[in-house]
């Protein structure tokens, strides 16, 4: 059974930091390609980053680039997004996803797992 359990969400105020992770279980974590996903309330979600199999090739949403920072460590089974000078404009949940292909994607229907989410709440 495949399980990505997303944790480290929560409340900051504007200009902090904030680093969420994804703990992957039952799935070959080292192989995928791993993204991050948010979605506002009345939104659609959106991508935000995403990194390929090895950790040395990375996309990043315009929105989100030069602040936010997608990592891995295969060693751990587990991605990271360290997200520094926060806006109110990134509150969202965020969830991380599991893909089967081994180059990052940015499309939501190009990956295969998903993880519940996490609660990221930036107050002005």
């Amino acid at each position: 059974q495949v399980q990505l359990v997303e944790a480290g969400g929560g409340l900051v105020q504007a200009g902090g930091s904030l680093r969420v992770s994804c703990a992957v279980s039952g799935y070959t974590f080292s192989r995928a390609a791993m993204g991050w996903f948010r979605q506002a309330p009345g939104k659609e979600r959106e991508f935000v980053a995403a990194v390929n199999w090895n950790g040395g090739t990375t996309y990043y949403a315009d929105s989100v680039k030069g602040r936010f920072t997608i990592s891995r460590v295969n060693a751990k089974n587990t991605v990271y997004l360290q997200m520094n000078s926060l806006t109110p404009e990134d509150t969202a949940v965020y969830y991380c996803a599991a893909s089967s292909y081994s180059i990052p994607r940015r499309a939501v229907d190009e990956y295969d797992y998903w993880g519940q989410g996490t609660q990221v709440t930036v107050s002005s």
